[in-house]
């Protein structure tokens, strides 16, 4: 975190990073051969006045995450739930289960373990090694890895601080994709009229796409500032150049409301104070007082301030927009949170694999199947922890063995282009774990985040174009390989829709440039006659 801000990589792209280890950005120097660090890259300065900002989305930038580390790095966020003091959290664990998922190349986990060290948390690593796992996952092409070197300059987090060098690194996040920087920089470039000429950052139009390319994203804080800049028409320097509209607070009002299900709490706060007891009666955003939606906002509020992690994207089951009705509601805290959660299905019991019934180091877990990648290496030693078998058309039938990084690649005897057996090296192949669920509309998350819900029957899925049928949560989803999946499958996507009601489209309703036609919407919890007192 800053402390005073607040499938697929492309193949190719891939198996540079990963298996020739070479930084995406560095450079050599002249008559040298050693790599220049990631950190000591030369970056293009901070430019404010830009004349405009590419929407990059982080999510179709980073390596695929394996399931398996991927549950590692969800039971370490459980262990850090806000309502275990911070004494009795089992950081031996956090830590353990972070560092198996990061040396699974889980780039989210990888930054979390940096931060762990940062933060005292394994006493035999400190700032310096946090900086080299960053720069590891610089290396790998993670948007969010330049945001944190930024970061760590402007902290003198391991390296000399520096705040030219930490917006350079900013900049180079946001151009990549990171919609945290971009919420950063857009409130820099949003400096206001006091602000105004060449000198100032004063930049609305780029501040304006950086923060819908972050809300895209699912960035829920970056709503506060934009709801600001659809509130009142502005000058590219910041000025208010004419009055609110019905349609302009309208719209200011619907990003607000968004930030509140995508987890900001100074949304919260602020329509809690709409509602209640507006500062500007003649300027309010909402279109009339309503202090029992006020009651329901500082609810949402006060459980956000406690808790960033919430999520709230059923907020329509229990505090739609004006002009719908109110929900009835028995008043208790708990209801009303439980109800606008994410949901999930029970997890399926997996039947046993072949793979379940080995022996280490071929075993793996029922609850996981192995899909292969592509991504090859005829290096002596595994390149990181994970999955590996011989390549295919070698004549060997060895099954994916589990390796660690460094560990030994086994030699074997294959036959040569003469027909004669060789015994040696041979090409392994990377192998991802996947769920072994056969593709089953399953959101996942930390404990506690979602609400375990019956799996509806009959199975219900609709396209985008279609109107909803059945009143209720329902999950958009995308196919497993798609390259945004990785920000449409997951729970704070859901929608509570009323039958009759369109589907939300992506790039309308997300500002998320992905076609209608890639994603279907899957019933997750039908309604019932009194949601918020179920």
């Amino acid at each position: 975190m800053k402390n005073f801000k607040n499938f697929s990589l492309l193949l190719s792209f891939f198996i540079l990073a990963v298996f020739l280890n070479i930084s995406l950005i560095a450079c050599k120097m002249p008559n040298d051969k050693k790599e220049v660090l990631p950190r000591n890259q030369s970056l293009p300065l901070f430019n404010p006045h830009v004349a405009d900002f590419i929407c990059e989305t982080e999510a179709s930038k980073v390596p695929p995450i394996d399931a398996q580390a991927e549950d590692w790095f969800l039971e370490a966020r459980a262990l850090e739930d806000p309502e275990i003091f911070v004494e009795d959290r089992d950081y031996n664990k956090i830590v353990d289960l972070t560092h198996r998922a990061a040396e699974r190349l889980h780039w989210k986990a990888m930054l979390n373990l940096a931060s762990l060290y940062v933060e005292g948390r394994d006493p035999l690593y400190g700032n310096e090694e946090a900086v080299q796992l960053v720069e590891k996952a610089m290396r790998l092409g993670i948007p969010a890895a330049y945001d944190r070197m930024g970061t760590y300059y402007a902290n003198s987090t391991g390296v000399d601080g520096d705040i030219t060098r930490a917006y350079a690194f900013w900049q180079k996040a946001a151009q990549m994709g990171n919609p945290q920087a971009m919420e950063f920089l857009a409130d820099k470039l949003n400096v206001g009229p006091a602000n105004e000429g060449a000198g100032y950052w004063a930049n609305i139009p780029v501040a304006i796409k950086m923060m819908e390319c972050a809300f895209s994203q699912g960035n829920g804080p970056v709503a506060y500032n934009l709801s600001y800049m659809y509130a009142s028409p502005r000058t590219a320097t910041g000025r208010v150049s004419g009055p609110r509209t019905l349609e302009t607070k309208a719209l200011a009002l619907k990003v607000l409301h968004k930030g509140v299900a995508l987890g900001c709490g100074k949304c919260a706060n602020k329509l809690e104070i709409e509602f209640g007891d507006p500062f500007d009666l003649a300027n309010m955003l909402v279109p009339y007082i309503d202090k029992a939606r006020a009651e329901r906002y500082g609810v949402l509020n006060r459980e956000l301030g406690f808790n960033p992690n919430a999520r709230f994207p059923n907020l329509d089951k229990v505090l739609p927009l004006p002009p719908a009705d109110l929900p009835p509601w028995n008043g208790d805290r708990d209801t009303l949170l439980h109800a606008a959660k994410g949901v999930r299905p029970p997890p399926a019991i997996p039947q046993p694999s072949a793979a379940s019934l080995l022996q280490k180091p071929y075993f793996l877990a029922a609850d996981y199947a192995l899909r292969s990648t592509g991504l090859h290496s005829d290096a002596p030693t595994a390149p990181f922890s994970a999955y590996w078998q011989p390549a295919g058309g070698q004549g060997l039938t060895e099954p994916a063995r589990l390796l660690r990084k460094g560990e030994e690649f086994r030699h074997f005897g294959v036959l040569n282009a003469a027909g004669t057996v060789r015994y040696g090296p041979v090409t392994w192949e990377h192998c991802l774990t996947i769920r072994h669920n056969h593709g089953a509309v399953e959101p996942r998350a930390a404990r506690g985040l979602l609400r375990e819900v019956a799996r509806p029957e009959p199975l219900l899925s609709c396209a985008c174009g279609q109107a909803c049928p059945v009143s209720g949560v329902w999950q958009p989803w995308v196919a497993a390989d798609h390259p945004l999946q990785a920000i449409v499958n997951q729970s704070w996507r859901q929608a509570w829709l009323t039958q009759g009601a369109p589907f939300p489209q992506p790039r309308r309703d997300w500002l998320l440039a992905l076609p209608d036609d890639d994603v279907t919407w899957h019933l997750m919890e039908a309604s019932i006659a009194d949601p918020a007192n179920a």
